[in-house]
This record gives C-alpha cells, structure tokens and sequence, in this order.
C-alpha cells in the first residue's frame, strides 16, 4: 500500500506554520492548500469592495456570519496585499472552506466587470520538492562524483561573473567544504537538526541547488536566501515580500532560481506576488521557475507566468526529465506552459557530512509501484525505505529508517532541474559576453536544446554538457 504522502506533507507544513489553520482545496481535493477563513485582496478601494461585496453576501446567506468580515492581521504588505478574515477557521474544514468561497463567489461578478483579479485564497506556496516531493535525498558512496560533473571554469577575462541568486532553504554549516561551491554566499540555514542530531526534512534543498549551479557554471557568483526555510512552506501574503527582500538585499541578480510555488485553480497567477511580478517585468532579471512535482498540467506559479504573454520573456519554467533524459519523469508537471526540460532524476550534488556523517531518518515510505502509473523504475520506488510517518498506516518492506549522510546526496525533483537551466542560460552569458539574461535564454533554447518527450509531446530539452544519463527500465505503454 502507498503511503498518502501528501497528507503527511500537509502534516509537516502545518507543524512548519504554527497558529496558521490550514486546509486543502478545492473541496478537500488536495490541489493547494491554503489559509482557512482568510482570502486576500488588493489594498485601497479594492480592499474595501471586497470586504463590503463580501459582508453584503454574508448577509443575504442564510448561516453566514457578517461579523467575520474584517482585517486579518497587519493591513497591508509591501506587495499592496490585504488579508480579510471571511470566517472562523474554529469551524473547521467544511464550514471554512464555504466561507472562502462564499467570498470568492461574491467577487466573481465584480471581477468580470473591472477584468481585474480582487480576491484570492492565501494559498500556501513550497518548494516544488515538498507538498509532493520527486523522493527523498539519497546518500552516494564516497568514491561516486557529482552528476552532472563540475564543468571548467572560463578565464577571468572573459567577462565578469554572472549572479545567480537561488531563493530556497539556506546554505548547512558545512557547504564551503565542498570546494564547487567555494564563490557561493548566503544565508545560514536554521535549525538543521532536532535535538538528537537528526537531519531535519529537506535542510540541504538551497545547498542542493547552489551545487547544481556551481557544477554547470563554476564561476558564476551564487548567491542563497533563506526565504523558504519554515519545511519550504510560506503563505502566499508574505511571499511576494519576501521575492521583493531576496532580490534587493544585495540588488537584482541576473537569474532568480526558484524551486517553489502553488497551483490555484487559475489561469491568471497569484494575487500575492502580482506586485512582484510586474517589477520582475520591467527589470533585466530571469526568472528560472520549477514546474512543480505533481504530474499535472494545471499551472503551477510562478513558473506557470512563463504562458502569460506580459511576462514570457521574463520567466523560464522547468519541467524534469527521467534519468536518461529522453522523456519526461513521472511526477513533473507538464503542459504548454512548461517552456523547457531538463533532466531532474537521480541527480548527484552537495547536501552535508562532509566534515563528519550526519544521520538522517526517512519520514515518507517509497511506493509499492509508480503513484502516477508510469512503467519505468522511477523515483516513486527508490532507494526503497520505509518512513516514520508512514508505518503509523501501513507497515512498508524496505531498508531501516536511518541513513547517514558524507558530503553529497543523490535527489530527483523539478527543483534539480531548474537550478540546472538557471546555469546553463548563465554559462552562455559568460561563454558569449552576454549581459542580457533573457537574450542568454532565448539563444540558448534556439540553438542548443534538444528533445525530449513528454506524455507524447516533443518538447525543447537542455542537457549540460558534463550530465551523465542514468540508465532506467523500459517505458510500459501508458506513458
């Protein structure tokens, strides 16, 4: 039997967001989740038609309550977001989630009046590897190397070192250990174990990636914000803020690398992170986003912006690739959205240990057989463990719980794949003295990506150079 690993995703994150009611939507599908009995809206006169469209509706429904109309918290944010409380979250699942979309229903006909977005959910927005993760990271024998290898670097004179900001979990305590990463800076991340020394879920994601960008482009300057350090997980309100804080702490960087977002049920993006997305717009920044890890095509943001035509030259989302990089992995999102691939399975860079073993114990078992129904020897049953939370529901074969970590680990997600294109578009602005990231993007998808397919598509696919294949099992004829 499967583990219901999101459910115990959804767990963590609750315990990630304390005094936050949480709830999964729409309808207890588990599409997103989101902040019960809160939804956002613009600040200013914006805010005040809602709270009063949203009271008018209140009190022409019969068990509504009007008195829970009201601000929640400070209000407003840096990105001109307000929250107001529509209902109890005391309620509980059922009866919040009513009064959320009671409120959105009593926008609806406002907003196709303006043609402007006034309310949303506060969706809750992770990184891509954590509400449904690709796996688990995996430990690697001491004698195996980083896949993909760690490239040469170009000459000092060749132009000035392009600055990749990744925006995730901080750097561990150990990371300039491992000598890739000898030009990376950043914030510290926090708390990376419990009390008994534990690894904590998902600490080394930021120096995970920061050592895929290192490998693929070796002297660019990598800079890693802290800004998802709470399991991944931070709420839609204060995530635009936190966008905003991570490129202006030490200015605008060329590329973003962002192993995070949400779906919503929309096809317009996130209320949340409009502000910053209209700045991302008029600056010379890429966005390089993850597709996001639920085998889905609904449009998983920010990466999902890559399809608006307002923002398509400013975002370049991702999508992953199995390990022999010639089709699309089980758990990517996928869809005409999704501008690029890369591989994303079973990739080998730095996580911790390297001055001493750190232990690490499985939370989530593997799955019997592909939770998406693909027929390769997929992530979804290897390495097989079994899983703390898991065994509380059902008993899994499989090797103990605890491992321990020296240095690097193996990890497969959209979140691999994205660091890997954010390098690659920075490789080619130093190898062609380009200054223009976007330009660097463009040129690279025209005339070095190959192909892969993806649920019988042919999409446009980036492979670096130094990426070793990883050989899997024949494809079954569903994919």
């Amino acid at each position: 039997m499967a583990p219901q690993r999101f459910h115990e995703q959804f767990e963590q994150i609750q315990r990630a967001l304390p005094g936050v009611p949480l709830a999964m939507g729409p309808d207890d599908s588990a599409e997103f989740i989101y902040e019960k009995g809160v939804v956002l809206a613009r600040d200013g006169e914006e805010a005040q038609v809602v709270e009063d469209a949203v009271r008018a509706h209140f009190t022409a429904t019969e068990g509504l309550v009007p008195d829970h109309v009201r601000r929640a918290g400070p209000m407003t944010n840096r990105s001109g977001i307000t929250r107001i409380r529509v209902g109890d979250p005391g309620q509980g699942v059922s009866g919040a989630d009513r009064t959320v979309a009671g409120a959105l229903r009593a926008l609806r006909g406002a907003e196709d009046r303006t043609g402007r977005r006034l309310v949303s959910r506060n969706h809750v927005v992770s990184i891509a590897v954590n509400a449904c993760p690709g796996d688990e990271p995996v430990p690697v024998g001491s004698g195996e190397t980083p896949n993909p290898a760690v490239a040469q670097a170009a000459r000092e004179e060749d132009g000035g070192a392009v600055a990749v900001l990744v925006v995730d979990t901080g750097l561990m305590h150990d990371y300039r250990s491992y000598p890739p990463l000898g030009r990376t800076e950043g914030d510290a991340q926090i708390q990376e174990t419990d009390p008994d020394g534990v690894l904590q879920q998902y600490v080394g994601h930021g120096t995970f990636i920061a050592g895929l960008v290192a490998a693929v482009a070796p002297d660019t300057h990598v800079t890693v914000r802290n800004t998802l350090n709470d399991a991944g997980a931070i709420l839609e309100y204060d995530f635009g803020d936190r966008l905003f804080d991570a490129v202006e702490q030490g200015g605008w960087p060329d590329i973003v690398s962002l192993s995070a977002g949400t779906s919503n049920g929309r096809v317009d993006g996130l209320l949340g992170v409009a502000a910053f997305m209209d700045e991302l717009r008029d600056r010379h920044t890429l966005l390089v986003a993850a597709a996001g890890n639920n085998a889905s095509a609904t449009p998983f943001w920010p990466a999902a912006y890559a399809a608006l035509p307002e923002y398509a030259d400013a975002v370049l989302s991702v999508g992953a690739l199995r390990g022999d990089g010639e089709f699309g992995a089980c758990f990517s999102n996928h869809g005409p959205w999704v501008r690029v691939y890369a591989p994303g399975e079973r990739l080998v860079s730095a996580l911790t240990g390297f001055d001493r073993p750190v232990p690490y114990v499985y939370q989530h078992s593997t799955y019997d057989v592909c939770r998406y129904g693909f027929g390769y020897s997929c992530t979804c049953q290897s390495p097989r463990h079994t899983g703390v939370l898991s065994e509380t529901r059902a008993a899994t074969e499989g090797k103990p719980d605890q491992v321990m970590f020296e240095g690097l680990a193996s990890w497969s997600g959209t979140s691999f794949a994205t660091p890997l294109v954010a390098g690659l578009v920075a490789a080619h602005m130093k190898a062609h003295q380009e200054t223009d990231p976007r330009a660097a993007a463009r040129q690279l998808l025209a005339s070095g990506a190959e192909f892969a397919e993806v649920r019988g598509h042919h999409v446009p696919a980036l492979l670096p150079p130094a990426w070793r294949p990883v050989a899997v099992g024949q494809l079954a004829a569903s994919v």
